[in-house]
């Protein structure tokens, strides 16, 4: 079955740090050859990239993320990760990843993992 997985999200203090992990299952070698995301989508708003990172490990990040969050991959495992520290009230969001790219380009969807942040 052909399917994106995320975990790691909890409910943390501002200041505190996560780490998120994304597996990618039945994607074979195709994984390792995509430039991934990780999204998210705070209550109540539309979906946003917040980090990219290219087969060969180039990095991009939005501005308010900038700094504070690490996205990183691991081929052989099919998955990638988004370190996150110093973490703020407004990044609480349910986080995903997928592909970078055209919405067509994109795989389906994943349950997300739930980030939040308390004051």
């Amino acid at each position: 079955q052909v399917q994106l997985v995320e975990s790691g999200g909890d409910l943390v203090q501002a200041g505190g740090s996560l780490t998120l992990a994304c597996v990618g299952t039945g994607y074979g070698s195709s994984f390792a050859f995509r430039v991934m995301g990780w999204y998210r989508q705070p209550p109540g708003k539309q979906r946003e990239l917040v980090s990219s990172i290219t087969v060969r490990g180039a990095t991009d990040y939005a501005d308010r993320v900038k700094g504070r969050f690490t996205i990183y991959r691991d081929n052989a495992k099919n998955t990638v990760y988004l370190q996150m520290i110093d973490l703020k009230p407004e990044d609480t969001a349910v986080y995903y990843c997928n592909r970078v790219g055209s919405l067509s380009s994109l795989w389906n969807w994943g349950q997300g993992t739930q980030v939040t942040v308390s004051s």
